[in-house]
């Protein structure tokens, strides 16, 4: 009997501490775009994708790029004035004409909210004098201040070529990036602004559907939108809760609805299933004799209501991992020297992770002491039958 009584007590421990610890599972997602990505904005943690490393040709998402060179090499209060070549641009406009003044901010307003071609060719003349040129800086920019790996363009704007092309998740991580940037974020957030050009004057709307209110997602807080025959329906979204914020790229959607529909099942996804955290700079930890302090805030992703384990290395490096024991962060920390007395009030990562207790859980020891109390009154009750 006193043996039923451990196996049903052990269970009873075990179910309920796989209840408490982990209360939701990620599922597969069915999305009909050729590619899409799901990102933690924050720690560029990838939650999902589907293709999100194959190649693919960007539309106007190039246009992302474009602006966040723009604002960081340019200065937004030079005035730019339009050639030939800017007004005979093909594709969408803010209709700019030959020998008009406009700012470089303007432009770049002009380049997000109404995806104005002609406003990237403008851009990139101001910039670099020529297209091709401008093209050149930027990948550089890209791949030495944005780290993609994986991307080449050959325009501002994104019309079709050949050789412009880039990946989901490098998108996702020029638009994290981008995020950054306090005016970037005031202009990929704008829902409508007041054009005056010289010959177009009306009210700049954002072409994304989310953004604007047209399809009702309250916790968007900008988009870019983009389309040509050879690239399908792209689409960049961000958004945030109080528990995170996320960066959704979806990438050859055959029609508007698909790109939106993925989207939203990658919102709905990241906000169900996860949450950013965070280690405070300062925090010590004990590894033998040496002592390590975080040099700054660390920032992970993780799992709700899901609880993580710290381990520190021999050689400093701090591991975040889930109760599975599947990697979520690393990061190296400092060694410290203290006096000899202040390592006792130091955190000993081993006694708090690797040794951890089922008694160190209070809640889990009243439920479980219960349920032992009744099995045991309930065998002593029926002890005959055995």
């Amino acid at each position: 009997m006193k043996k039923c009584v451990m196996i049903m007590f052990v269970l009873c421990l075990s179910l309920h501490i796989s209840m408490n610890v982990e209360a939701v599972s990620p599922k597969k997602l069915s999305l009909a775009s050729k590619s899409a990505i799901l990102v933690d904005s924050t720690t560029g943690r990838v939650l999902y994708e589907k293709n999100g490393y194959e190649r693919m040709y960007p539309a106007s998402l190039t246009k992302i790029a474009t602006a966040i060179y723009a604002l960081e090499n340019g200065n937004l209060n030079d005035i730019v004035t339009i050639s030939k070549n800017v007004e005979h641009t093909d594709g969408t406009k803010v209709y700019l004409v030959e020998g008009e003044q406009v700012t470089l901010k303007h432009l770049i307003q002009g380049l997000l909210i109404n995806s104005g071609n002609d406003a990237g060719v403008a851009i990139a003349e101001h910039m670099s004098r020529s297209v091709s040129e401008f093209a050149k800086n930027l990948n550089t920019f890209l791949m030495d201040k944005v780290g993609v790996s994986a991307t080449h363009f050959v325009n501002p704007h994104g019309l079709f070529a050949k050789n412009h092309y880039t990946t989901a998740y490098d998108i996702a991580k020029i638009t994290n990036y981008a995020m950054k940037n306090k005016t970037f974020r005031q202009i990929f957030e704008t829902k409508e602004l007041s054009w005056n050009g010289k010959e177009w004057k009306t009210v700049l709307i954002t072409h994304h559907l989310m953004l604007k209110g047209e399809l009702e997602y309250k916790e968007v807080t900008g988009g870019k939108t983009g389309y040509v025959n050879e690239s399908g329906q792209t689409l960049a979204t961000t958004a945030e809760n109080k528990n995170i914020r996320l960066t959704v790229i979806t990438m050859d959607a055959k029609t508007k609805s698909e790109a939106y529909n993925d989207t939203k099942k990658l919102l709905d996804y990241g906000f169900k299933y996860f949450v950013t955290s965070s280690l405070p700079k300062g925090m010590t930890y004990k590894k033998g004799e040496e002592i390590y302090i975080i040099p700054h805030k660390i920032m992970f992703t993780k799992l709700i209501n899901s609880n993580v384990s710290e381990h520190v290395s021999k050689n400093g490096e701090l591991k975040i991992t889930d109760r599975k024991g599947m990697s979520l962060e690393s990061f190296q920390l400092s060694p410290i020297k203290v006096k000899a007395e202040e390592k006792e009030n130091t955190r000993d990562t081993l006694k708090e992770s690797d040794k951890k207790k089922w008694y160190s859980y209070p809640l889990i020891m009243i439920i479980v002491i219960g349920s032992a109390g009744s099995i045991i009154k309930l065998f002593r009750s029926k002890r005959t039958n055995f």
